[in-house]
């Protein structure tokens, strides 16, 4: 039996043999192609690597077939010898007539269509299919609908053509169900809950994806972590992992980060070196932000390294380097820290490039900059650059950094920009205490044609207040650094409950505004005006009944402010000053000049609370003239809080109407807290106690009322920034007050635009 086996093998092999030595000698008299309908002939020829009077090769029919096969034309191809011809059958793969998404709601057509690689008119191909499977799942996944599921349907058509239809179940959003830590120790979960940018899912997040699943969220939230710990002592901190589970309803993530905490560390010896002969070392010490004994804070080395590169800067240092040399004693838990400052190696700027600007011209971003294409590269000017940029409010997001020139001594400088919207066509409502209903319409564009323009077109109307008004500013007027623009205005305000009369003022501003220094800053005016005052009762006041009637002002001004704060629209830290002087009598029906002057400081205890100190005072002279009521100072409501608009100051002994006075003061001493919920609901607390008064009236009356004492309030507020709109929320009450003031102790506001 044995040998009958390898006799039958010895056999099979011999025909083998026989069969390639006979295929060796067969020469290819023709490529016959059959089963194409749509490719000709010749196109399938031309993939294959064997032609007619070749001989017949297996191994180039072999590479033949593979050949046809990877151009995804074909569904199915086989080869076979038909006495000298070699007979090529294909199955064509069919083409895709229309291309159809169905189901999607959350993601437009549009979108879907950008992301798969399948067309209308190109071939059929399953692996194409699935891959845009994964890709419309991908697509999902980002927007945090892990539970989507895509079924490619294929529709049968004439001529080998089919309709592929993506039938979409987009699922819920995949929310993160629980965030758990292991291995914490000094901080609890909720405190670390607070650090990291992924929420758990909540009902007031409605309106945010954080709470949904993103991976590179999660990679954010890590280093999160990292500085959350080297900020607060605890130098050899590391996230070990960080895991998210899904869970088998697809619905939800459990995520969870194992930390390693390691020990608490101090600051132990803090040093400054320099070689840098004419440097003033003991302002370089107080620029320091880390002190010996204090809680290791690595943000603080950093800021350390940021102010002192920017104080040098401003003591004429171009080129400098700061290093700051750590020793970590493991025994003591102590770091020692030595800032080393050298001169740095002369570097200058090449090119500023900016990119992400698609509205906004370059030269809007280009003329923030402190520095020029040449100059000498400066970190302090850079910093101020990108402040400057920021404040402009056309960009979501700014990003500046430098990288490597062409040369070692040359630097360029990239600008990367998000823009943001800057057009709005809103409609306004809101209540207040102070106006009960307030309704607006508004058209503006504050970078009207990519310019930086603003122009705003206003319609605003409350119980006590109608207003028109049209601005217009040019923030470079002339390519220079010098804006300019105009205001027109109607307004018409009720004044009944204050003082009993109506004032309507009609009229508009020139104004012009030029930087004096890099923080100090001039704004000029000049104020056209008629204003008049009607629907006079009988019962109101004699000192505002002889007023009655209408008075032209023509007024020039100007303001000088002098900026440190580090941010505009909501500052922690820095201070502000104001003064500005307003003379009316350059034609016109008034005479008077009007003195203002404003002081403002803001101090961060911690990140999260900021106090805010404050002074502001006022005095206007009629220069022989008496004031008229329309241009007195008030105090109260928002101005003063415990009281009622005008409830502060002169007033009609027999009326009660308020007349305002011409001089006043206000300081105010204000402590910014979160209060304990989730910091993105924005919810704030407040705490607060005002002084100030206001007096001294030209015209006289035995029925007149009026003090030079302060007066004192301390109150508590909240405000929130609310999904529908700001909220402010304020409750205070006068300790120190006169019989005649009108109190106010709860004051309401809340708007919204859409």
């Amino acid at each position: 039996m044995r040998y009958a086996a390898a006799a039958l093998a010895v056999l099979l092999l011999l025909l083998v043999a026989a069969g390639q030595a006979a295929a060796q000698r067969t020469v290819v008299s023709e490529i016959a192609v059959q089963g194409n309908q749509r490719i000709e002939a010749e196109t399938v020829r031309s993939y294959m690597l064997i032609a007619p009077g070749d001989l017949l090769d297996v191994g180039k029919v072999d590479a033949s077939l593979k050949a046809l096969f990877a151009t995804g034309l074909f569904a199915d191809v086989t080869m076979r010898q038909q006495g000298n011809a070699l007979v090529v059958s294909v199955v064509e793969n069919p083409i895709i007539n229309r291309l159809a998404f169905e189901g999607n709601r959350r993601i437009q057509d549009k979108v879907l269509e950008q992301e798969v690689q399948l067309r209308p008119r190109t071939v059929y191909t399953r692996s194409r299919v699935q891959g845009d499977v994964q890709r419309i799942l991908q697509l999902y996944r980002r927007s945090g609908r892990f539970a989507a599921t895509v079924e490619p349907k294929v529709i049968q058509l004439p001529q080998n053509r089919v309709d592929l239809v993506f039938e979409i179940n987009e699922g819920g959003l995949t929310g993160i169900r629980k965030i758990d830590f292991i291995g914490n120790r000094a901080f609890s979960d909720s405190r670390l809950r607070e650090a990291i940018a992924t929420k758990e899912s909540a009902w007031y997040r409605f309106l945010s994806s954080d709470d949904s699943y993103d991976p590179d969220r999660l990679t954010l939230d890590r280093e999160l972590l990292r500085k959350y710990y080297l900020s607060r002592g605890y130098a050899d901190f590391r996230v070990s992992s960080a895991v998210a589970e899904l869970t088998p309803d697809r619905r939800d993530f459990f995520v969870t980060f194992a930390v390693e905490e390691g020990q608490l560390y101090r600051f132990g010896k803090i040093d400054l070196q320099t070689t840098l002969n004419n440097a003033d070392i003991g302002l370089l010490k107080g620029v320091l932000k880390s002190v010996p004994g204090a809680v290791y804070n690595a943000e603080q080395v950093e800021q350390s390294v940021e102010d002192l590169t920017f104080e040098l800067g401003r003591q004429g240092y171009a080129f400098v380097d700061v290093t700051p040399r750590v020793s970590r004693q493991r025994d003591g838990l102590v770091i020692d820290i030595v800032y080393e400052v050298a001169e740095g190696p002369r570097v200058y700027v090449e090119r500023i490039n900016i990119t992400g600007n698609v509205r906004t011209l370059d030269k809007v971003v280009r003329r923030e900059f402190r520095l020029v294409e040449g100059d000498a590269f400066n970190a302090a000017k850079l910093r101020r650059s990108r402040q400057r940029i920021r404040s402009l409010g056309f960009f979501e997001k700014v990003d500046v950094a430098q990288q490597p020139g062409s040369a070692p001594d040359r630097v360029v400088i990239n600008a990367d920009v998000q823009e943001r919207s800057t057009g709005e066509l809103s409609f306004g409502a809101g209540f207040s205490t102070a106006e009960n209903v307030v309704g607006d319409v508004q058209i503006r564009e504050r970078n009207l044609l990519g310019r930086g323009q603003d122009l705003r077109i206003g319609l605003s109307i409350s119980s006590i207040r109608q207003q028109v008004d049209i601005a217009f500013t040019e923030p470079y007027f002339l390519d220079r650094d010098l804006s300019a623009g105009f205001d027109l205005f109607n307004i018409r305000r009720d004044l009944q409950r204050r003082s009993r009369f109506d004032e309507t003022s009609r009229g508009g501003r020139l104004r012009s505004g030029f930087a004096l220094t890099e923080n100090l800053r001039s704004n000029v005016r000049y104020t056209l005006r008629d204003v008049e005052i009607s629907n006079i009762r009988l019962e109101t006041s004699d000192l505002i009944r002889r007023e009655e009637g209408s008075e032209l002002t023509s007024a020039v001004g100007y303001e000088l402010v002098y900026d440190l704060r580090d941010d505009r629209i909501e500052p922690s830290s820095g201070w502000i000053v104001r003064f500005g002087q307003e003379f009316a009598g350059l034609g016109g029906d008034v005479l008077y000049i009007q003195n203002t002057t404003g002081w403002s400081y803001y101090y961060p205890f911690t990140p999260e609370v900021v106090g805010n100190l404050s002074i502001r005072g006022g005095y206007i002279d009629g220069l022989g003239e008496d004031i008229s009521v329309t241009n007195r100072f008030f105090l109260g409501g928002d101005a003063f809080h415990g009281f009622r608009n005008g409830g502060v100051g002169p007033r009609d002994r027999v009326t009660g109407d308020s007349i305002g006075g011409n001089v006043f003061y206000l300081g105010a001493v204000e402590l910014r807290f979160p209060i304990g919920l989730a910091r993105e609901l924005g919810i704030n607390g407040r705490l607060f106690t005002e002084i100030g008064a206001v007096t001294d009236v030209d015209a006289s009356s035995p029925n007149l009322q009026d003090t030079k004492d302060p007066r004192v309030s301390i109150g508590t507020g909240l405000t929130w920034r609310s999904p529908f709109g700001p909220i402010r929320v304020d409750v205070a009450t006068p300790v120190v007050k006169e019989p005649f003031d009108r109190k106010e102790i709860f004051r309401f506001s809340f708007g919204t635009r859409f």
